[in-house]
């Protein structure tokens, strides 16, 4: 009974982390395909006292909720706030050369405050790179420099 127990205290923690009722929770899985799910039901997972069947945590995943970390008590997004669980669901319906403007725009910000970043992007993204690049063989490649050499501009 402990491991029901404690998949149970993990969904009311998903549960509560998404700022749902009991009943609003069940009313969202039982609309995404676990039917007959009611705040009564959704008490008991939470109580240990019945286990959730793949139907509704196929249907609570679909809206958002972590089902491996109610499962296992490892998973991607135990601790993320509501506003950070709905960045990473727009992060990944992205076009690729979406994810990768993110990625730079964060990045860009972390090099701002003298941390070094590195950003490897699988495919073909249109990138600007400007200022100092370094490749992977730890090789310094300076882009768009200029430097002034006796009176006259050097690239």
């Amino acid at each position: 009974m402990e491991l029901h127990n404690s998949i149970g205290e993990r969904l009311r923690e998903v549960r509560e982390n998404m700022g749902l009722s009991q009943t609003a929770f069940a009313e969202f899985a039982e609309r995404t395909g676990a039917a007959g799910t009611t705040r009564q039901s959704q008490s008991l997972y939470e109580k240990g006292k019945r286990m959730p069947d793949a139907a509704y945590l196929s249907a609570i995943a679909a809206n958002g909720a972590d089902v491996l970390y109610i499962l296992t008590g490892h998973g991607r997004s135990q601790s993320l706030s509501g506003d950070e669980q709905e960045l990473i669901a727009a992060f990944r319906a992205a076009p690729l050369a979406v994810k990768g403007a993110v990625i730079g725009a964060l990045s860009a910000g972390k090099s701002a405050q003298g941390i070094k970043t590195k950003q490897v992007v699988h495919g073909s993204v249109g990138q600007q790179v400007n200022g100092d690049v370094v490749n992977q063989k730890g090789n310094k490649i300076e882009i768009g420099k200029t430097e002034k050499t006796g009176g006259t501009r050097k690239r």
